[in-house]
């Protein structure tokens, strides 16, 4: 990881980035449940999710798969953006413990900020997929950037 400096001049709608694969495993969920104290039976009991939920097994909370994928796709530091928070968060399928996610993050527009002329806001689409291909989550992820010339 290093220190980059990218202004809004310098995104293209279409750039990809594509990361590694990474298991969600037991540690995860369970430090998550911890975390946001959320122990429903979905993402702690074995017996309740497979006898009485048909879930297959144990899936992992929604807001931690945003939280992985989010991260994964964290690369340089770039001082001249800043997340600026995300939309059309939705949960497509189930991620059950011991699945290998990857995602895929897309420019898909780059555009001036409706109030600030020194800014520009960069939209990301998320897509996470599991080891089957199957897309499990899709987001915007918003960013707010300076444009070249105008940092202070």
């Amino acid at each position: 990881m290093q220190v980059a400096d990218r202004y809004l001049e310098d995104f293209a709608v279409g750039e990809v980035r594509r990361t590694l694969g990474r298991t969600v495993t037991e540690a995860d969920v369970v430090l998550h449940a911890g975390q946001s104290g959320d122990f429903f039976p979905h993402h702690m009991d074995e017996r309740w999710c497979v006898e009485e939920a048909g879930l297959g097994g144990r899936i992992a909370h929604g807001t931690l798969i945003i939280a992985i994928a989010v991260g994964m796709t964290a690369g340089d530091v770039n001082p001249q953006a800043m997340s600026y928070g995300y939309d059309r968060i939705r949960f497509i399928k189930p991620v059950l413990i011991g699945d290998t996610i990857t995602v895929t993050a897309e420019i898909t527009e780059v555009t001036d900020h409706p109030r600030r002329p020194e800014l520009g806001r960069v939209d990301e689409r998320v897509t996470v997929t599991n080891q089957r291909g199957d897309t499990v989550l899709s987001l915007v992820h918003l960013y707010v950037v300076t444009k070249r010339g105008s940092e202070q």
